[in-house]
């Protein structure tokens, strides 16, 4: 993008029609590809959950992740119950759509081996570029809560999350805290703890037939279990937020700026010498 902003500023000046090239110059910069960036935070102590990668997906307001009291997707369910976003991502692809996955480089999988999850305390963050904002105004997500059975945060409501308004205009930085309250059960596997992802309880996990997508699944199962990166849940999420999800857009390189007001310093320079 830089590259062609040059280029077409070298244009600008061997055409002679400075002030006009410059403000065209200027807005096709503005209407030109945005870096979305999605952050998400695990909020907790060592003794807290971790959390898979988080999917995150934008569209135009028609994707919808879950109901609640209806059955999970086949995406969703194994989202839910091995924190993989694959098959949500296959569901999710269409013209029109735009998704990526945040994952933890220094988080527990960073060896080899390793699953690649969100420690608490650590971060994850993913960037998306955008050439027509406008056409992915909504934001989707969904991440496994582990150690769990089928737990996950997301939101059900498609039109939840406007992150861009009908022209394509940034709505604005957007903090999205999750608490307990964010927390939903897949309804596709019993929540007794056993075969859970990423517990050291082992066992074999019970599938749940005919099981709805609830919200507030019981995960006390887990207070004072070990998990695969060897710490031991102490407490279950509360109304104090566990995570934190921050979606802001990039800022454009200030080189694009500053070439911009040279520009306007070389048109002074020859209006001077006329």
């Amino acid at each position: 993008m830089q590259k062609n902003l040059k280029k077409s500023i070298t244009k600008c000046l061997l055409s002679g029609a400075l002030v006009g090239c410059l403000f065209v110059l200027l807005a096709e910069q503005r209407v030109s590809a945005q870096v979305l960036r999605i952050e998400i935070e695990n909020l907790g102590t060592s003794s807290d959950f971790f959390l898979t990668p988080l999917w995150v997906g934008l569209h135009n307001g028609s994707f919808d992740l879950f109901d609640n009291g209806s059955a999970a997707s086949p995406g969703l369910e194994t989202l839910a119950e091995t924190g993989d976003p694959g098959t949500l991502m296959s569901e999710f692809a269409a013209p029109g759509r735009l998704q990526s996955v945040a994952a933890d480089p220094a988080g527990f999988g960073s060896m080899p081996g390793q699953p690649p999850v969100i420690d608490p305390g650590n971060t994850a963050v993913t960037d998306i570029s955008i050439m027509n904002a406008a056409a992915y105004r909504y934001f989707s997500f969904a991440s496994m809560i582990i150690p769990s059975n089928d737990a996950f945060i997301g939101n059900g409501n498609p039109l939840a999350y406007e992150l861009f308004d009908a022209a394509g205009n940034f709505n604005g930085t957007q903090i999205i805290d999750i608490t307990a309250a964010n927390i939903y059960d897949a309804g596709t596997e019993d929540n007794t703890g056993l075969g859970a992802a990423f517990s050291a309880m082992g066992g074999s996990e019970t599938e749940t037939i005919g099981g709805t997508v609830s919200q507030g699944p019981d995960l006390s199962n887990f207070v004072g279990t070990d998990t695969a990166a060897g710490t031991t849940i102490g407490a279950v999420p509360g109304t104090a937020p566990f995570a934190r999800i921050t979606i802001s857009v990039v800022p454009e390189p200030s080189s694009l700026l500053l070439g911009g007001i040279g520009l306007l310093g070389l048109l002074g320079g020859v209006r001077r010498r006329r």
